[in-house]
Parts: structure tokens; sequence; C-alpha cells
């Protein structure tokens, strides 16, 4: 028998989202009682127009226009509005006024989240955000408690369910990019208008949130590189599988060695100038982190080219636990809706417990270096006159730019606007510096040998 008073649980928000969790805490109140050792009574939920319609049918008299009423005396308030305004100041009142909150805001987080993160550590409150970065993918808590004594090195994920659709479409059927990108809005994958989505915007969000986790330091969304699946083709797809590849948009958060003159974007541990020095560098012991975005190539046998429709997965590489993968609905209403119910159910037990909510760890401060000075490899596609002697330059422009060549392969193609024969070069190179590789790139585009640089793809999880 529970015998701990009622806690109360405000919900600002009726969306897709907001709408399930409010259906599902009014369904299974009791058996959520039961797992977090007090009532749960949900007490109202603020939205712009109370008589918008919805498609989940819920009490009219729970709904208000008036959220800072709302969040005054509730225990546990539930940010599902989205945006950064007034979502950040309703989050920070709720913190204030001493409510745990829990939120799906990834933009917000990425964007703020030092901010909320110590205004919630000055009033012993917590913070629980796992629906933030992968919906009902468990990789929150797994990052921040289950790997805590561990080192992650690396994390590969495929977080944006609206790009993998498009690009398994694309791949498994052969289908056009705006083709697809319309099929998607049509089945409620993507908005209207998919920028947030295709340019990678979603997913650079969630990288900052996982990175910050994952290696115990704040990284602002700026410091996360970012590119977007526009470019990819239907000639991207069958050249990646051709090759034995698939088109994935990662989000890659990667630890490095040895940076001893890296350019950081992120803030140093005094307060000094973000450019390391050996002496500065000394003490983080040469090492950084990397964040970015970008479709890159992965092998069909690694475990995320598996990854189907607009489902997203999180592969983790940790230096005692090995290889991890985390799979399932990156997003939806009742699938996120999950991952905010274990959240109200954990906020609910940290109450009945009692003392301060547990704070962010981000005490290692990683510098954060620019994506130059990463390590990868490129899948090069070029168009070249078809005559003797271009190879041999093109592979003196490669060389002459410290990259070596692992595999070409040359197509011959009709091209009436030239009148010329033309190849087409798919070029893979061995793992060099990015910086090296995009300035050979920019020299070969500038050679009078190649006619247009058709693509350029880095090679991920090899």
């Amino acid at each position: 028998m529970i015998d701990y008073r009622r806690l109360r649980v405000a919900l600002l928000g009726a969306g897709a989202v907001g709408s399930q969790v409010a259906a599902l805490l009014l369904k299974h109140g009791d058996e959520l009682a039961d797992r977090a050792g007090a009532a749960l009574e949900l007490v109202g939920i603020a939205v712009r127009d109370p008589d918008a319609p919805r498609e989940t049918d819920l009490p009219r008299e729970l709904f208000t226009t008036d959220a800072e009423s709302l969040i005054i005396g509730a225990d546990i308030v539930i940010e599902l509005m989205g945006g950064i305004e007034p979502a950040k100041t309703y989050l920070l009142q709720a913190i204030n006024s001493g409510a745990d909150v829990v939120t799906a805001n990834k933009a917000l987080l990425a964007t703020h989240g030092p901010e909320i993160f110590d205004a919630a550590d000055q009033v012993g409150a917590q913070v629980y955000y796992e629906a933030a970065a992968a919906g009902a993918i468990p990789i929150i808590r797994p990052l921040r408690d289950s790997l805590a004594g561990d080192r992650v090195r690396r994390i590969m994920g495929i977080v944006n369910g609206t790009t993998n659709y498009i690009l398994d479409r694309m791949d498994t059927e052969g289908a056009d990019f705006s083709d697809v990108v319309a099929e998607a809005q049509a089945l409620g994958y993507a908005e209207a208008d998919p920028t947030a989505d295709v340019e990678g915007y979603d997913a650079a969000q969630k990288a900052a949130i996982l990175a910050s986790l994952a290696f115990h330091t704040t990284v602002p969304l700026h410091a996360v590189h970012r590119e977007g699946i526009t470019s990819i083709d239907k000639f991207a797809i069958d050249a990646a599988r051709h090759a034995g590849y698939v088109i994935k948009l990662l989000a890659v958060c990667e630890r490095l060695e040895n940076e001893t003159d890296a350019s950081s974007t992120g803030a140093s541990r005094n307060g000094a100038s973000p450019l390391l020095d050996d002496r500065r560098a000394a003490a983080y012991g040469g090492e950084a982190i990397s964040v970015r975005v970008y479709p890159a190539l992965i092998h069909r046998d690694h475990p995320l080219a598996s990854v189907h429709g607009a489902n997203n997965a999180v592969f983790v590489e940790a230096e005692a636990a090995g290889n991890l993968m985390f799979y399932g609905a990156g997003a939806g209403g009742v699938q996120t809706a999950s991952a905010v119910l274990g959240d109200i159910v954990s906020a609910a037990r940290r109450h009945i417990a009692g003392g301060v909510g547990v704070g962010e760890s981000t005490r290692a401060n990683l510098p954060i270096v620019p994506i130059g000075r990463v390590t990868t490899r490129y899948q090069i596609t070029l168009e070249v006159e078809d005559r003797p002697g271009v190879l041999a330059t093109v592979a003196g422009i490669l060389s002459e730019g410290r990259v070596s060549i692992a595999t070409v392969e040359q197509t011959v193609i009709d091209h009436p606007d030239l009148g010329v024969p033309v190849a087409r070069l798919v070029i893979g190179t061995h793992k060099a510096r990015e910086q090296d590789l995009s300035d050979t790139v920019d020299r070969l585009a500038a050679s009078g040998v190649v006619e247009r640089v058709v693509s350029v793809l880095r090679v991920e999880g090899d």
C-alpha cells in the first residue's frame, strides 16, 4: 500500500508526444504509482489553444493557457513544447520553484543546457531528458550512469529518423531524393519544412547532448561540425552499393589522443585562450574530442548499416565494455512518450527518496578540435577527360597533398555537354588528416584535368 502523498505533475505542451504522455498517465496511473512509490496526479496541461483538435481524447478541464500558475506547486514539470522560448523560461521557473523537470527538448538542451543544469544544481533539483537524444532508445542513462566508470572512445549514431528513412528508401528501392522527402512528409516523418532534418541540424543537437555525456565535457552546439544529405543523389547511392557500403547520416563523437597543438572551440579549465600550446596540452593528457554530423559511407557488414526505415541506433565504443549497440524507434508520439514516462517514474522515486539531484558531469572539460584535425578516409568521385596522362596527374595531386590512394575505379561515360569522352574516377583514400583531404579536393577541382567533382563522402566504421 502506497502511503506517500500524491505527487502533482504539470505538463507543458500537448502535441504528438505530450498528448500521448497525458493519455498514458491517465490510463496507467495505478500501475505507474506502484512502480514510482507514489500516486501521480496530472494537475493540468498548458497549451496555446485548449480547443485545438488533437488526436488523443483528453479531459477538457485539464487544459489551461496559464503555464506559470500550473508550474507553481507542481512536484514534477514535463516540458514537451519544443523550441527555445517560452520553454526555457518555464523550465527555469519550474526548477527555481523546487520541481524536478522532464524534457525532450533537444534544441533547448543543446543550446542552453549548461544554464539549465546549473540552475538545477543551485537548488538541488534534477533534470531528466532521456527522450531528447534518440526517442524511445535508452541512451542517456547508459552514458550518464552505466558507463560513468568507463572511458567512451567513440560514438557513431543514426539519430534522425527522417534522414535514415530517406537514405534507406534511396538505397533499397532506388527512389529519388525529392520523391522520398515528399513521401516522408506525407507519412509524418518530415515537417512541411524539412530543413532541420535534411541539413543535419536536428542530428547536430543530439550529437552535442551525447558527446557532453560521453566525454564529461560541455559541448556547445556551434562546436559541432554539420553537413546535411541534400547533395546525395542516385549515383552516390549506387556507387556506395557497388563498393559494399551504404550511406547514413552519422553523428560521430570521438575521443582523440596526442592533440598537443589542437585549436579548440571549447573552454579551457582556467578560462584562458582555447588555443592549446604544448604546456597546456600536457594538463589535458594530450586528449581532445571531435563532434561532427555528416553523410558517410559505412560498410554493409557494420551493425549500423542494418538500421532501416525511420529507426535510430547508437553504436558506442568503450574502453572496458567494448562495443555496445542501442537500437529502436527514434521518433513517434507513443514511442517517445515511453522514454518520458520512464523519466517521470525516476523523478517520482527521487522525490520520495529525498536529497539533492545528481548534477551533470562536465568536469573533464576536454577541448573540442575543429574537423580539420580529424583523421578519416574519403571516397572522391571525379569526372575527367578520358585521355592519356590524366590519371597520373590526379595521382600526383593526391600525393602532393599527402593523401594516399587505397582504391581507384574508372568508368567511361557519355557526356553530351562536353562532346568528348569522359571518365568517371571513384577514388578511395587511406586515412589522412581531414584538412589535407579537403585541400586536396580543392586542388583537384581547380586543376585543368578534372571536369567536375561529383561527390566527396567520408568513410566511417572501418
